[in-house]
């Protein structure tokens, strides 16, 4: 729709009471009654992140030259990812604007390191598990390329075997998850190294939302299998800071095994007049703010404030499995770090989701098999109880309602 811009222009004091005004409609996750889009790990780190962000907002990181500081910044946060995800001391990458441009740049990098290095011609393709994200698809349109997806076994976890044989000559990637986001199950990567290494595949671990809490926890003591840069099949990565890294938006990293892989990530053009342009990524500008952000908020955390956050996620996660099941849902495999997806054998879970949603809860659904989903932060592990009581009254009101699901609401 139009909208005709105000000839004088408004005070600010007006705007931001409006700005509050309408946001009174929106989610209610500073109580922690979202599971979804927005991670709460407490007013310290979210004022991190605001300052943080400010001192750099209005710098660019399309040039290194101007603010070395920045590049400075990105290269240590990336550092830090490629140490605790296992890579190697060739390893490399960089920061993009969120998961969905992580695995963009690296299905990119895997074509093109497939046309360069692998005798690619014709059309390639990705496989994929059933539970793969949808940003894979995204990325095979804007490129043209085919997705197959194969079913996941019975455990919801990738079927090595009936990926491999979905593989062919023309495959320029595989893919597994750490942890799929609609089960919070991790692959058996291990597995799918295995074939990478033997077919000479192009392995890409998507832990978009594991690659900031599982190291963590697997330093608390949570028996975590291999997923990442340890296994030697595993090529690139995707994980994200805004997740359970706790920067802010849009951050998330893309890392590579060596440079060799990564340097078919980047674009680089001068036939035009205005010089050369390279960019690691599809975007120009770069946002200094989510780059400077992340850097403090790693920084601020370190090691032992990460493992403490993540232990409350874990414990959270926890908690609402053994409250799930005393009402008589079942816990959709074995979760291990912070979603959690939980079905009812004669519930109807997209009912009760509804009513839970009236009451003010704004969490997620899963669709094969039906289940209520949700995707946890330290925060949370203050309303567990809260939020139980309310779902043992919605299991009793979903009797009585409909149930037809409601629209996707996540990504």
């Amino acid at each position: 729709m139009r909208i005709t811009m105000n000839e004088q222009g408004r005070d600010w004091p007006s705007l931001k009471a409006e700005m509050i005004e309408r946001g009174g409609k929106d989610a209610r996750w500073r109580e922690g009654r979202t599971a979804v889009y927005v991670f709460n790990a407490g007013e310290d780190v979210a004022a991190v992140q605001k300052e943080a962000y400010t001192l750099y907002m209005s710098e660019n990181g399309l040039g290194p030259l101007a603010f070395p500081s920045l590049k400075q910044m990105e290269e240590e946060v990336v550092g830090m990812g490629l140490s605790l995800l296992h890579a190697p001391e060739t390893g490399r990458g960089t920061i993009t604007s969120g998961g969905t441009d992580s695995i963009t740049m690296a299905v990119k990098a895997a074509r093109d390191f497939a046309r360069a290095e692998g005798g690619l011609t014709g059309q390639g393709n990705l496989v994929v598990p059933f539970s793969a994200h949808p940003a894979f698809d995204k990325a095979a349109k804007l490129m043209d390329l085919e997705v197959r997806r194969v079913p996941v076994g019975p455990d919801l976890l990738a079927d090595t075997t009936a990926m491999a044989e979905a593989c062919d000559a023309s495959t320029i990637m595989l893919v597994g998850s750490a942890p799929s986001f609609p089960y919070g199950l991790i692959d058996p990567i291990e597995q799918l190294s295995r074939l990478a290494v033997e077919r000479n595949l192009w392995l890409h671990v998507d832990a978009c939302v594991g690659g900031y809490i599982a190291p963590f926890v697997r330093m608390n003591g949570v028996d975590v299998p291999p997923f990442d840069f340890e296994l030697p099949g595993v090529r690139s990565m995707s994980a994200d800071l805004h997740k359970y890294g706790y920067c802010a938006k849009g951050a998330s990293t893309v890392l590579y095994r060596d440079e060799s892989l990564s340097r078919h990530m980047a674009f680089d053009e001068s036939n035009w007049p205005g010089g050369r342009m390279i960019t690691p990524t599809l975007a120009g500008t770069r946002p200094g703010g989510a780059i400077s952000a992340a850097w403090a908020v790693m920084n601020y955390l370190g090691v032992a404030g990460y493992r403490a956050k993540q232990a409350q996620v874990t414990d959270a996660r926890r908690r609402v499995e053994d409250g799930v099941r005393a009402l008589g849902f079942e816990v959709l495999g074995t979760p291990l770090l912070g979603i959690v997806a939980f079905t009812h054998r004669s519930a109807d879970v997209f009912g009760v989701y509804r009513q839970m949603f009236r009451k003010g809860w704004f969490t997620s659904l899963t669709t094969q098999p039906r289940a209520l989903h949700l995707m946890l932060s330290p925060f949370h592990r203050q309303v567990v109880d809260e939020y139980l009581e309310d779902l043992k009254v919605s299991l009793e009101e979903a009797a009585d309602g409909d149930s037809e699901p409601f629209e996707a609401r996540y990504s």
